[in-house]
């Protein structure tokens, strides 16, 4: 199919599609007149170099003459250009006519590619295409050669990889948390398979993929080379030895591979490694991949995959088929890669996993004037060494069908009602936009019915807590108040509360470096879009308490407890605290990264500070039993959110010293019950760990899983 365009004249330095590398600035050459018999056959030659450059496969075969069609099948055409793209790992082409020579019907169009590889980088090659004039139209006489000149029949497309060792994650003090560990490598020598179906069915089994899948890898290796096909742990090589080197054509090699700590620590961090899931292929070769490899799929081994991997090296060349180079085509040394260092210590982060024991819910502890991510525990918990030696399928359709979603990391993805400690974002909210002071006066009798009588709403302490100032109230969780609270910020604005909301942090990412949820702050835009119906004032009222839809993660509670405790400042919370090859000298140190002030004043912080703390030390306080006694000021608030099931969840968040705080602390216990019984106790113990007090026994109830 012919372009039409007039005679390509001032067109033959033009670069094809104008997108191209623009490495090279071709000379423009004279090009003889063609013969005025025949159209021009550089129209044909830049036709089929466009179709190349936007990987246009079947434009390019149908511009064939027919000679090279009846040479080629379109299948084998195709096949040939994405071996060459799949083995060079390139990313694009950019091709460009240089000169045209067109004396009779046998044309010749000279032409530069400029490539761009994903692992050996640019390189360039000057090439020549012959074109003949047969029945009525120009036609490309293909063959390989034009892909690269020194391919044919022959030869073939090489790519040596060299793969610098996985960098390790580290604790803040040099423990290991996920390290290279020995494995062994299992491949084959394809001169040496006897009985290629016997080999497929064993290593098909051994590492769980299917035939076809290992017949690919070794399809284009010459007899003699040996191929990796994939890793098997110490023990399975040990289970499986005699089998495995008593059968040709199977080799076994020693290798690394990726070893996580045995009492499983903080996975959900940490992260794990696995092959390159196929819907992912095309992301990780742009970024140098060959598809093969061990990466990151979640925590920080995924976040770190940049560090962690280093920079692959590769050699491109073309060889003969006995293994002789013909060219070189680029070669790019390989970059040592880096460790991290993570923000918490392995031995604190145990006994906080310790403390959660085997509750549904999560504890996240972070530095209160830093944003350092001390601690985060989740349940449950899942073991990442199987992922790394290739988790079974069995393993993992038992992980995927875990009705308790042990992947889940509850600290950062679980999304709750806040419950009542939302409270202290409606106390800010009423004391900056709608006037209140720390003695603005309410009546509690236990009822309200400021919506109306028909939607009646009761407060937990029954009874009521009668006049009370709204201090008192957030000390005492007094739920009347904040209904009351909440209806008056709606009609200061319907907008209010939820923009106070974001402003503490909620319905948006931390930024950590792990997966998250954002959570979700409702508010009237969000329900007309959701729901249909506009914002009422019962949705504020919602609102007030913690409830209506407002989701949001144990992470976000505690990076809001931090900042109210610190002053006012939200920090970004952060696992890494050094990237570094030599850890004298890092690429990188732990910088606290502020990102917002809280809308309060200095002095009704200081009010929401003191009531916080009155939580935990004045006998009237829903804490003050599960802190009896210790001998550290705390200031936190418990919250006692509906979960939809009978039994709520439990929360309780807060800061230690409360004067000068040091760590922040958000613990949720899902479907459990009362703060102040459940949650409150575990933030007790945690401080006791954190600050080498003596524990005293707090007996908890045990919940349901």
């Amino acid at each position: 199919m012919r372009a039409a365009r007039p005679l390509f004249l001032g067109l033959l330095a033009l670069s094809m599609g104008g997108c191209g590398l623009a490495m090279f600035e071709p000379t423009p050459t004279v090009q003889p007149s063609p013969t005025p018999d025949l159209p021009p056959a550089d129209e044909v030659a830049f036709a089929f170099l466009q179709a190349w450059e936007r990987v246009d496969y079947a434009a390019m075969y149908s511009l064939l003459s027919p000679s090279a069609q009846a040479k080629y099948t379109e299948e084998e055409f195709t096949a040939t250009y994405e071996g060459v793209v799949h083995e060079a790992t390139i990313l694009r082409v950019s091709p460009a006519i240089q000169a045209a020579y067109q004396p009779g019907p046998n044309a010749e169009v000279t032409f530069r590619v400029d490539f761009r590889t994903a692992l050996v980088g640019d390189f360039s090659v000057e090439n020549r295409m012959a074109l003949s004039y047969e029945e009525g139209t120009w036609g490309v006489d293909w063959s390989p050669a034009l892909i690269l000149p020194q391919l044919s029949e022959d030869t073939f497309v090489r790519l040596s990889t060299q793969l610098p060792s996985r960098g390790n994650i580290y604790d803040r003090n040099g423990l290991g948390l996920a390290v290279q560990g020995e494995s062994v490598e299992v491949g084959v020598v394809p001169g040496q398979i006897e009985n290629e179906t016997a080999v497929l069915g064993l290593l098909s089994e051994l590492l769980g993929r299917s035939a076809a899948s290992l017949q690919t890898r070794y399809a284009s290796a010459l007899a003699d080379w040996y191929v990796p096909l994939g890793e098997i742990s110490a023990e399975s090589a040990q289970a499986y030895y005699q089998v495995l080197s008593s059968t040709p054509g199977i080799e076994l090699r020693s290798s690394w591979t990726r070893s996580y700590r045995e009492e499983v620590i903080a996975p959900h961090l940490v992260g794990i490694v696995g092959p390159i899931p196929s819907e992912e292929a095309d992301l990780w070769r742009s970024q140098g991949y060959t598809g093969d490899e061990m990466v990151g799929w979640m925590g920080l081994e995924r976040w770190g995959e940049p560090y962690l991997a280093g920079q692959r090296g590769g050699r491109l060349e073309i060889l003969t088929k006995g293994g002789q180079t013909v060219a070189v085509l680029g070669v790019r040394p390989p970059r040592e890669s880096s460790s991290l260092y993570t923000t918490f210590d392995r031995e604190f982060q145990q006994k906080v996993q310790d403390i959660l024991g085997q509750r549904l819910g999560a504890i996240a502890v972070v530095e209160a004037k830093t944003g350092r991510v001390l601690a985060l525990a989740t349940y449950p918990r899942f073991d990442p060494n199987p992922f790394a030696s290739g988790i079974s399928t069995y393993q993992w359709q038992a992980l995927q069908g875990d009705a308790r979603r042990p992947l889940v990391n509850r600290a950062t993805q679980g999304t709750y009602p806040a419950g009542s400690v939302f409270k202290i974002v409606t106390m800010a909210a009423g004391m900056e936009d709608g006037g209140l002071t720390a003695n603005s006066s309410f009546l509690c009798r236990g009822t309200w019915t400021g919506l109306g009588p028909q939607w009646p709403k009761v407060c937990w302490a029954r009874s009521g807590h009668g006049n009370i100032p709204l201090a008192r109230a957030l000390t005492v969780s007094c739920d009347i108040t904040f209904y009351q609270v909440g209806l008056m910020l709606n009609g200061v604005g319907q907008e209010v509360l939820p923009g106070y909301a974001r402003s503490f942090g909620f319905g948006a990412p931390t930024g950590i470096e792990v997966e998250e949820d954002p959570g979700l702050v409702p508010d009237p835009a969000w329900k007309i879009q959701n729901k249909g119906e506009g914002w009422a004032p019962g949705d504020s009222v919602n609102l007030a308490i913690g409830q209506a839809e407002l989701q949001v993660t144990p992470l976000q509670v505690a990076v809001m407890l931090a900042a109210v405790g610190n002053g006012g400042t939200l920090y970004r919370p952060q696992m890494v605290e050094m990237i570094a090859s030599d850890p004298n000298n890092p690429d990188w140190l732990f910088e606290p990264v502020a990102v917002a002030q809280l809308p309060v004043s200095d002095k009704n912080l200081a009010v929401i500070q003191d009531s916080l703390h009155r939580v935990t030390s004045a006998s009237e306080g829903t804490a003050y039993a599960a802190f009896k006694g210790l001998d550290l000021a705390v200031a936190g608030k418990t919250g006692t959110a509906e979960s939809g099931r009978p039994d709520p969840h439990s929360w309780f968040a807060g800061y230690a010293p409360a004067d000068n705080p040091e760590i922040a602390i958000a613990a949720i216990v899902e479907n459990s019950g009362e703060g102040s019984v459940f949650a409150a106790p575990l933030f007790r113990q945690v401080l006791e760990a954190y600050f080498g007090i003596e524990p005293t026994p707090t007996p908890i109830p045990t919940t349901s899983p």
